[in-house]
């Protein structure tokens, strides 16, 4: 049987591993399922239509699958699906996401530090890390190996791509290239993120070939087309460039810089 303090409240009809710890004064509600090895440290609020994997840790005061902070929000089912080995530090809320059946997803292995809000229909991928009191706003993707600053701000629709870092302090309100680290007013591409690719185990060549991508496409002045079609003949197209390519080209096809938004 789960581990439940006697000052908490799990309702009957939520589904709970039995290696469950719930600390006190935590409140799980009727349509939760939690997996095992997770710990729900104190005063944690898992709402229903949450459910998640296993090895989670909720420290204090963590609200998950809370109603979508969404004006078209009409009381429709919707869900917020939580992966394996996900770390919530205290007081970081997420929300289940707007639109009938719709989900919030979080994969696995991310670490939200204090204060962190993830609002609703937000997709994030793995190993994400992401500091202190940032706002991810509605229907924003967050890809695999990204890290971001704290005290930032991402405007919905927003996609930040897979192994950028994203600097402390900033407004996001265009999609984030991948593999590029970027800070400032208006995202300014500052390089690669040379360290997570080497972490990577990316080669030096691959990456070289990255930093000439970078300078072609940020920083030579030469519209985002034109840019494209010399990175395409001067550049070796290792994976990681074509993968750099394949974004900003989604990118041109949506609204305001973000290619999510239609």
């Amino acid at each position: 049987m789960p581990k439940v303090h006697s000052l908490s409240f799990v309702d009957p009809a939520a589904e709970l591993a039995d290696d469950v710890l719930v600390g006190p004064f935590c409140y799980v509600e009727a349509g939760v399922k939690i997996g095992a090895g997770c710990v729900l440290d104190s005063h944690v609020t898992v709402k229903s239509g949450t459910t998640l994997g296993t090895n989670n840790f909720m420290a204090q005061g963590v609200v998950l699958g809370g109603n979508p902070q969404d004006r078209k929000y009409k009381e429709e089912l919707t869900f917020l699906n939580v992966g394996n080995d996900n770390i919530f530090r205290e007081y970081v809320t997420v929300h289940r996401a707007t639109g009938e059946g719709n989900a919030t997803v979080i994969g696995n292995d991310n670490f939200l530090m204090a204060n962190v809000h993830l609002g609703h229909n937000v997709v994030l991928h793995d190993h994400i890390t992401i500091a202190n009191n940032t706002g991810v706003s509605g229907h924003v993707t967050i890809e695999d190996l990204v890290t971001m600053g704290g005290m930032t701000g991402v405007h919905q629709f927003v996609r930040i791509g897979r192994v950028s870092m994203v600097g402390g302090m900033m407004r996001v309100v265009r999609d984030i290239p991948p593999f590029m680290l970027v800070s400032g007013e208006g995202e300014e591409v500052r390089d690669i993120n040379a360290i997570g690719l080497r972490r990577l185990g990316i080669t030096p060549q691959s990456r070289m070939a990255l930093h000439k991508a970078c300078k072609l496409l940020f920083k030579s002045q030469l519209g985002l087309t034109n840019a494209m079609e010399i990175v395409r003949r001067e550049v070796t197209l290792t994976p990681e460039v074509e993968t750099l390519l394949g974004f900003e080209e989604r990118r041109t096809k949506g609204k305001n810089g973000r290619q999510d938004q239609k």
